[in-house]
């Protein structure tokens, strides 16, 4: 019966939850245009600790969203999370986040797609099954109106790349989009105590999330001191 910290911020949403048996035991979801995660995550852990009368000394893990998903997102949620855990001694757990995502989404048949808005016409995204076992790896994805057409049988795609594919994807019937599911740390839960009971753990030392692709820096056009003209 472990008591885990679960944090989600591979998307612009900043969202933890308390989960205790893989089951909810309360949450706070922060959605808005813009990222706040570095402002708002670690306030956010204490207002919810502190409403549910508990100290990290309760609890019994971390476990952190391990992408794919936003490079500056996910490393501020490691950041955190790695440093609850060194202060704490509590073990880390990662959590796929298209996986977490798949828990969101309560389908009990077809197959589950969930995709994350990867810029541009990119989306990562990964495939499982109605009741979240893996069929495909995760995967970026440049999408066009042949993307999925691979794949038989009933599609159910969601996440916050589903738009995308909603105004390319118009003639397939087989396809069909859930509005209104984004990445949120309840999808964690599940996982996240499975992990735990199994001693599924991350070293904290070393531990980096999946970023998806390569993040990269514009080199800068100033000359550094000394060097010539």
């Amino acid at each position: 019966m472990a008591l885990i910290l679960n944090i989600e911020t591979a998307t612009k949403v900043c969202s933890i939850a308390l989960g205790k048996e893989g089951k909810t035991l309360d949450f706070i979801d922060i959605n808005e245009d813009e990222y706040s995660h570095s402002e708002k995550l670690n306030l956010s852990i204490i207002e919810l600790l502190k409403k549910n009368n508990l100290t990290f000394d309760k609890l019994d893990s971390v476990a952190i969203s391990s992408g794919p998903g936003s490079y500056t997102g996910l490393r501020i949620g490691t950041s955190s999370a790695k440093g609850f855990c060194y202060g704490k001694d509590l073990p880390l757990i990662a959590v796929n986040t298209l996986e977490a995502l798949c828990h969101l989404a309560l389908i009990e048949s077809g197959t589950k797609i969930p995709v994350i808005d990867a810029r541009r016409m990119e989306v990562f995204g990964a495939v499982f099954s109605g009741d979240n076992q893996r069929i495909k790896k995760d995967f970026n994805l440049v999408i066009d109106e042949n993307s999925f057409s691979e794949i038989e049988g009933e599609k159910y795609l969601f996440g916050n790349g589903a738009h995308k594919l909603k105004e390319i994807l118009t003639n397939n019937s087989s396809i069909h989009f859930i509005d209104n599911i984004v990445c949120s740390a309840r999808g964690m839960l599940k996982v996240a105590e499975k992990k735990f009971n199994t001693k599924d753990f991350e070293d904290v030392a070393y531990f980096e999330p999946n970023y998806g692709k390569e993040f990269y820096t514009v080199p800068s056009k100033k000359k550094s001191v000394g060097s010539k003209k």
